[in-house]
């Protein structure tokens, strides 16, 4: 089945949902992913993005039988269905169990957190079956894991387990199990979705962009200055002196 998407709230729910095939994504999966992110974008109400997917495996990546003969449909590769993923408006968080091979290691790279369990397990398998990797995904790997841990993984094809996940930055954060990853999660969420509309995404934008070294100095001072003069933060600075939570509206 196509992936759907769920919205409650300030919170939406992207799922992957073809557990049979161990949530493989196939041709017909990229435009429709696009466009679900599309909406999302579309809805101001959404603050963050939550990509998740059902059975026991997260994603076993695109099918490698479509790599040669279908890299693009309708008009959007791999490549730019997880950039846009990236380019999300919303803070995205990845709930990760089980294991993420090849292409979905870079999606689950391109989610701002990456909640994971110790039993989950991923690697990279493109040298071992000749592929050269697309651009945006080595720019993921090296702005997220470092230069060293880029090589190991891609040029090495070596699995990683859940604590190594955490501890080469693949995982934000690691927890024992699945109830304890939707706790986490929950929490993250609930988090996330109470904080000053302008500040998050504003920030969450530039902090990528910084990290990509395509930040535009102007463009980051333009939303400062959104933010020096918004009702949120005259909120938020009451809410501080008045020791309660602020009610932010997002102007």
């Amino acid at each position: 089945m196509l992936p759907t998407l769920h919205i409650e709230g300030p919170v939406a729910f992207l799922t992957l949902r073809r557990p049979q095939a161990a949530n493989k994504l196939v041709p017909e999966d990229l435009p429709e992913l696009v466009r679900l992110v599309e909406t999302v974008n579309r809805s101001p109400e959404v603050l963050v993005l939550v990509l998740r997917s059902e059975g026991k495996y997260f994603c076993s990546g695109y099918d490698i039988s479509e790599v040669a003969s279908s890299s693009q449909t309708e008009g959007r590769s791999f490549g730019d269905m997880v950039d846009a993923l990236e380019n999300c408006r919303a803070v995205t968080i990845a709930a990760v169990h089980g294991g993420v091979f090849g292409g979905a290691t870079d999606l689950v790279l391109a989610c701002d957190f990456r909640v994971g369990v110790r039993g989950a397990e991923t690697f990279m398998p493109a040298a071992r079956l000749g592929l050269h990797y697309y651009q945006s995904g080595m720019e993921r790997y090296v702005s997220r894991l470092g230069l060293d841990t880029a090589k190991r993984l891609f040029l090495t094809a070596e699995k990683l387990d859940g604590p190594a996940m955490r501890d080469c930055g693949f995982l934000t954060q690691l927890v024992d199990d699945a109830q304890a990853l939707d706790a986490e999660v929950l929490r993250l969420r609930t988090t996330l979705a109470g904080m000053a509309p302008l500040a998050l995404l504003g920030m969450k934008k530039h902090l990528n962009q910084i990290a990509r070294g395509s930040a535009d100095a102007a463009s980051i001072q333009r939303e400062v200055q959104r933010t020096v003069a918004s009702e949120d933060l005259a909120e938020g600075g009451r809410a501080w002196r008045e020791k309660r939570l602020p009610v932010f509206k997002g102007r």
